[in-house]
């Protein structure tokens, strides 16, 4: 049975693909430019012990700005733009999957499910190496590092971007081989598999539920804006905890998933599982809104030619 909805769905088939992917690696960077200062702080907040540098989200904005300068907020930013390439793969994944899906189950929230975590798996396994180069990387700050590795001066004189990027990587491969560029892998899968099959279906729900509670004639780009920060601030909660474990296990070279949580409860008791979260609905919450919106405009740029006009989409 076709599934009937009031905000219709563009989907893998509607779409150019040539123009999909020029836009969107024009979208995704913009996007990383205005949220990666939050990723920063709140990966810092979930590392810190208990508060001992940082008393929460803006404390630790100041802080870095202060003695960082607006550079400090940029710490692995360089290398953290590779991701780029996974992002191409999870929206390429999700609309597959999607598409798949579809041939045995035709309900949304089914093929959001499914099509979520898969696209997460496929994207998780590229982003993990630079994540973990670029968590280390965000750790160091000035005169000091917060995490194992510390980036190496060279006569009292400071590293160019990519001279601290090797210095970086030549330390985890020394202390941990290979694995090191995978550590926190079985984590990162608990975090983001779960964030994204949560975040998906939970996106399509509340633009419903709008749609159903607001005028016919209400934009549906307003609608899918407001439904997409409600969608993260659903997922982050009920990921978050698994989260700050992730974070811990790349960051301070832990190899137990189980000894890292036993550790952080005796620590810093429930409370502990929390950290950062302000941080991650509050990052979030603007980037979710450019990231729908950009998605939802990017697939209507992208339509195949024959289709603008023939649906009100």
């Amino acid at each position: 049975m076709e599934d009937k909805r009031n905000i219709p769905i563009i989907e893998w088939e509607h779409l150019d693909k040539r123009k999909f992917y020029v836009f969107g690696i024009c979208m995704t960077m913009m996007i990383r430019v205005s949220v990666y200062p939050f990723t920063l702080i709140r990966t810092r907040l979930q590392v810190q012990k208990g508060k001992s540098l940082y008393n929460g989200t803006f404390d630790a904005f100041v802080k870095i700005l202060r003695t960082e300068g607006t550079a400090g907020l940029y710490r692995g930013f360089l290398v953290n733009t590779f991701t780029l390439i996974s992002g191409q793969c999870y929206v390429t994944t999700y609309e597959l999957t999607r598409k798949y899906v579809s041939r045995y189950n035709n309900n949304n929230a089914v093929k959001s499910l499914v099509a979520g975590g898969s696209a997460s798996l496929v994207a998780q396994s590229i982003t993990v190496p630079i994540d973990v180069v670029s968590q280390h990387l965000m750790m160091q700050r000035k005169g000091e590092s917060m995490g194992r590795f510390k980036v190496q001066n060279q006569d009292g004189k400071r590293m160019l971007v990519f001279g601290q990027t090797k210095d970086i990587i030549v330390q985890i491969f020394k202390a941990d081989g290979f694995r090191g560029f995978y550590r926190g892998y079985v984590a990162s899968l608990l975090t983001y598999i779960p964030n994204s099959a949560v975040w998906w279906p939970f996106y399509h729900f509340y633009a419903e539920q709008l749609s159903s509670l607001t005028p016919k004639d209400c934009p549906h780009l307003l609608l899918q804006a407001i439904s997409g920060p409600l969608a993260a601030a659903t997922a982050s909660t009920l990921t978050n905890p698994m989260d700050v474990i992730r974070a811990r296990v790349q960051v301070e070279g832990k190899s137990s998933i189980i000894l890292t949580f036993k550790q952080l409860i005796a620590e810093e008791g429930p409370w502990g599982l929390t950290k950062g979260l302000s941080a991650r609905i509050i990052s979030a919450t603007p980037s979710t809104i450019v990231i729908v919106v950009g998605y939802e405009t990017l697939k209507k740029l992208s339509l195949r030619p024959e289709l603008v006009d023939s649906r009100h989409w």
